[in-house]
């Protein structure tokens, strides 16, 4: 089975496609499931094999800290979540619900997602990429508002970056906005030669995510001279 969009080969259970984001089966859907940015920075760190939170700390000997002998014929062993920073706690819990939804493991992603939206509360101190997370983890969820709220957020804070109008015009669908979703669409076509000539690191790490908002802002807003009326 290949996905329609892009032609990208995709395991028979999968309900969105892991490159472009777009839904298995039928023609390309509107709103922002189409090309929900499946494809994370870090997807390919071991691909979160371990249930995450499950057994924290397990494999150490109750005498001491050293860390029991792996059984015969298993693998790397599975990243300790206790021991990491919050930031790469929660970033471990994004790529594994994103990763989830890829392989149309629905009901599995939401008992993770619950957690990594929790895991990205404790995290001190947000840089954009986090916010997009967040609200990307949001918008999953259907919970529009808090992707607007980081979509603002990201704005007050670099008033160009594309993550912003990305988040925006996703919520905007969400609430079947159509109008405001488009003002978003021709404000990234707008910035978008700019802002990706910046070469910002979570540019490069979201560039399929991109590349994929692109091609749907073009087919919904495809004027780049400005916003039509209001």
């Amino acid at each position: 089975m290949n996905c329609h969009a892009c032609g990208t080969a995709l395991a028979p259970t999968a309900r969105f496609c892991h490159k472009c984001g777009a839904p298995v089966g039928g023609a390309p859907a509107a709103g922002w499931r189409a090309g929900l940015p499946w494809g994370v920075a870090g997807l390919a760190l071991g691909a979160l094999i371990a249930v995450v939170g499950l057994r924290l700390g397990a494999g150490r000997t109750q005498s001491g800290d050293e860390p029991a002998p792996l059984p015969a014929g298993a693998g790397v062993r599975a990243p300790d979540i206790s021991q990491m920073s919050p930031e790469e706690r929660a970033t471990r819990l994004y790529n594994r619900v994103m990763r989830l939804h890829s392989e149309g493991q629905a009901d599995s992603a939401e008992l993770f997602l619950p957690m990594a939206r929790q895991a990205y509360a404790m995290v001190p101190t947000l840089d954009v990429d986090a916010r997009y997370h967040i609200g990307v983890l949001a918008l999953t969820a259907g919970d529009a508002a808090a992707a607007l709220a980081q979509a603002d957020s990201i704005r007050r804070a670099a008033p160009s970056h594309l993550f912003g109008f990305m988040l925006r015009a996703r919520a905007l669908e969400l609430r079947h906005d159509t109008a405001g979703a488009r003002r978003a669409y021709r404000e990234f076509l707008q910035h978008e030669a700019a802002e990706r000539a910046r070469q910002r690191p979570e540019y490069s790490d979201h560039a399929q995510n991109l590349d994929s908002f692109h091609a749907q802002a073009t087919a919904a807003a495809p004027e780049r001279g400005g916003p039509r009326g209001n």
